[in-house]
């Protein structure tokens, strides 16, 4: 893992085109700005990790609701 000191108003780049800027920091908190391009999501850790929860269980849901029979239950209960 890569560490930077950064103080407000100053930025990190990552790549060409994600600028990560410190906004304000008041005791313990730091606010982030993030310019991204919009096909980039972008997530607090908590919140993408809803996201992976939610998709994982529609999969499930989806797996179970297919024929047993059918070629799209075999495959993704082959695990591929």
């Amino acid at each position: 893992m890569l560490v930077l000191s950064r103080q407000r108003d100053e930025s990190i780049i990552i790549g060409d085109n994600i600028v990560i800027t410190i906004v304000d920091i008041r005791g313990d908190k730091v606010r982030l700005g993030i310019n991204a391009p919009k096909d980039i999501p972008v997530h607090r850790e908590e919140v993408y990790e809803a996201i992976q929860r939610e998709r994982a269980a529609q999969r499930d849901a989806d797996t179970d609701a297919m024929p047993q029979d059918s070629p799209a239950a075999e495959r993704a209960n082959s695990g591929k």
